[in-house]
């Protein structure tokens, strides 16, 4: 049903540290399904899921290609790169960009 805090139905805080799943899969799990215009709904099946299909399953798969690929093609080393002007402007960019990213989800977390 949906959560409610006053009638004590949800999973909350305390609730998810004790069942010991890691908080990166809390964290993959609850901005995978973050509400964009309505109230979402919780399910220990879906959690399983997508933890299960959209995490490991992608994030596994997309590693193994990485190292297939420089394996394959660079003798499994990564070689040094030789960053251009460009790259390195992208590179500051980039950065700036996360770091503000991060003051933002700071000041979130201390008003919440």
């Amino acid at each position: 049903g949906k959560f409610s805090k006053s009638r004590g139905v949800g999973v909350f805080g305390d609730m998810a540290k004790d069942t010991g799943i890691p908080a990166d899969i809390w964290r993959f799990y609850l901005l995978y399904v973050r509400p964009e215009g309505q109230d979402s709904a919780f399910s220990w099946s879906d959690l399983m899921l997508k933890n299960n299909s959209e995490l490991l399953n992608n994030l596994g798969n997309f590693i193994n290609r990485a190292g297939m690929f420089v394996c394959k093609f660079f003798g499994g080393t990564v070689p040094n790169m030789v960053l251009t002007l460009d790259d390195k402007r992208l590179l500051a960019r980039v950065t700036l960009e996360l770091r503000q990213y991060h003051q933002l989800l700071e000041k979130v977390r201390w008003v919440a």
